[in-house]
């Protein structure tokens, strides 16, 4: 509690016509470069992408500094080549700022996830 408010851990932004977008938990939120980076973002738009069934993003520590992992279920047609990692990332960098993009790219054949179906991104952090 803040006073009469209630601190819920979500974050929002507000665009230029006043609307409000989920950015996700204040927790999950990863900073890149100096800049605070939403995982949902980055997951919204990899599933956009028809190789893509689900996506998961977090951040890791690689030499130091804070890089996005995704990790990546493919939709049934696909195979988790090595040459898709590049075309996921060229995705993201041309439909986000170029930051947002998932430095590391995991393929997977399920995410961690609770008895509710959440995704429990601690695992993913390991």
């Amino acid at each position: 509690m803040h006073g009469e408010w209630t601190a819920t851990g979500d974050r929002y932004r507000v665009d230029a016509g006043g609307f409000y977008w989920y950015e996700g938990r204040t927790d999950d939120m990863l900073k890149v470069g100096g800049e605070w980076v939403s995982p949902i973002e980055i997951e919204n738009v990899l599933m956009e992408h028809p190789a893509v069934a689900e996506a998961a993003a977090v951040g890791v520590t690689v030499e130091g500094v804070t890089r996005i992992r995704a990790v990546v279920i493919l939709a049934p047609e696909n195979e988790p080549v090595r040459e898709l990692v590049p075309k996921l990332q060229e995705w993201c960098k041309t439909r986000l700022q170029r930051y947002r993009y998932p430095h590391i790219i995991d393929f997977v054949d399920e995410l961690p996830k609770t008895a509710t179906g959440k995704i429990q991104r601690f695992k993913l952090r390991a």
